[in-house]
């Protein structure tokens, strides 16, 4: 039996919906407390949203458009095949909630899911191309291209839903998105996303003890604020930029420091402030990260992060990472090797960044709520202005000019600038950056 609504409010439980691409697709987000008269909704939600709850409770609303005619409407979750009778074109769709074998095929007339159908084309075309055929709409496409466009209709799928599960476990502010144009490989296996350090077994980190008590860290900083404190000056500008050499340690502002959340010392801490896209390479170096924003020169990008184990579990584990031609250790030897950050199986973004001999992110040290110098955070910094839609690079043999803070030309030994190591190396890997200065192999 249906019964009347009352109120929008009735339909809405105390939680967002997904976005809906389906047969009824009404355009993006509105506001409803403004497009529905008399009704009052605390947070802002696509039609499709609504007419989504509408159906699945069984009720009628006018106002949604969800009427005795519609209300038995599916949604369709992905496109499988294409074909052409009498001038009508026909798709076999994918029905979300049921089994492959409930597939139907269905005139293009029925379907209103138009951002599915524009990606199936493009698919279509993108592997009719690539097969050297004409990427004209056949009258019926061949198994082996359907069994393709369908493949990649679940890998968008999958992508999406892990590109779902990073923003939900992220806490800064830069969204991540995930893009695989390259092939059908998912999401990567037997890895976590976390973003702060795991601490492995044995290895303690000691909270802060002090903090600073100025008023205006960069103006007024009291005893030289946390940096003066280590005998170091503040390694940020007024406009958030590292001013300091490539080499030495940063200390930031901490828990028990005086100033407020907005203090100019508190940069790392605050997390990735950009956008960023996971993307599958097209030259056999994997997955890689590139920024979708516009980044300055000197601009805090990302840490490091994966679990901490000391350097005899590493070398363990790193006779293993040799076979499998992995390179996630990364020794923190910024006074003695004695710990290492594995950033293999648990790890953030940076998991994903690739080597460059020409790199446009450099290692720094520093150290927040944590001053045992054998375990700093390791943070990346941008050496030179970075484009949207330009790669993220950070060298793995990292070595810097003692002389030059400005220079990204890595020459000399690492015990001349402190900086943490490369992650461990022990064979010989080839290079694949591509750039003009490029050393043949990573180690």
């Amino acid at each position: 039996m249906l019964h009347p609504i009352n109120s929008i409010e009735q339909l809405l439980p105390r939680k967002s919906f997904p976005p809906i691409e389906g047969l009824f697709n009404f355009g993006g987000a509105v506001n409803m407390a403004e497009e529905l008269e008399g009704c009052s909704v605390s947070c802002k939600l696509s039609l499709d949203d609504l007419q989504a709850v509408c159906r699945q409770e069984r009720l009628h609303c006018k106002q949604l458009r969800v009427n005795k005619h519609n209300i038995d409407d599916y949604e369709v979750e992905y496109l499988c095949d294409y074909k052409k009778s009498k001038e009508q074109e026909f798709y076999l769709v994918k029905w979300k909630g049921y089994p492959e074998s409930s597939n139907t095929w269905e005139p293009r007339k029925n379907l209103k899911c138009r951002k599915l159908m524009t990606q199936f084309h493009e698919d279509m075309e993108c592997e009719l191309r690539r097969q050297r055929r004409r990427t004209t709409c056949p009258k019926r496409l061949d198994k082996d291209v359907a069994w393709t466009l369908v493949q990649k209709a679940k890998l968008r799928k999958r992508l999406q839903c892990w590109e779902a599960d990073l923003n939900k476990t992220r806490n800064h502010p830069g969204r991540i998105f995930v893009l695989n144009e390259v092939d059908l490989d998912g999401p990567p296996r037997d890895f976590t996303y976390i973003t702060n350090y795991k601490v492995g077994e044995g290895i303690v980190l000691n909270e802060m003890a002090v903090g600073c008590e100025c008023k205006d860290c960069f103006s007024d900083p009291v005893g030289g604020c946390c940096p003066g404190a280590s005998l170091h000056r503040l390694a940020y500008t007024d406009k958030g930029q590292v001013r300091v050499r490539a080499g030495e340690p940063i200390y930031e502002c901490n828990a028990r420091c005086s100033c407020g959340p907005d203090c100019s010392n508190r940069l790392v801490q605050k997390g990735i402030q950009f956008d960023l896209c996971i993307f599958k390479t097209g030259n056999g170096r994997g997955w890689g990260v590139r920024a979708l924003q516009h980044i300055k020169k000197n601009t805090f990008v990302m840490e490091y992060v994966g679990e901490i184990i000391t350097s005899d579990e590493a070398e363990k584990r790193g006779h293993l990472y040799d076979r499998q031609g992995a390179t996630y250790l990364f020794d923190l030897d910024y006074v003695e090797d004695v710990y290492t950050v594995d950033a293999a199986n648990h790890g953030n973004i940076s998991h994903f960044v690739n080597h460059s001999c020409n790199p446009n992110l450099q290692v720094y040290n520093v150290f927040i709520d944590n001053l045992d110098q054998r375990l700093p955070r390791i943070a990346l910094f941008s050496t030179r202005s970075i484009r949207a839609g330009e790669e993220l690079t950070f060298d793995y043999k990292m070595q810097i000019d003692p002389v030059d803070a400005e220079s990204t030309r890595m020459d000399s030994n690492f015990s001349l600038a402190g900086l943490p190591s490369s992650p461990k190396k022990r064979i010989r890997v080839e290079c694949r950056c591509g750039s003009d200065t490029c050393r043949k192999y990573l180690f």
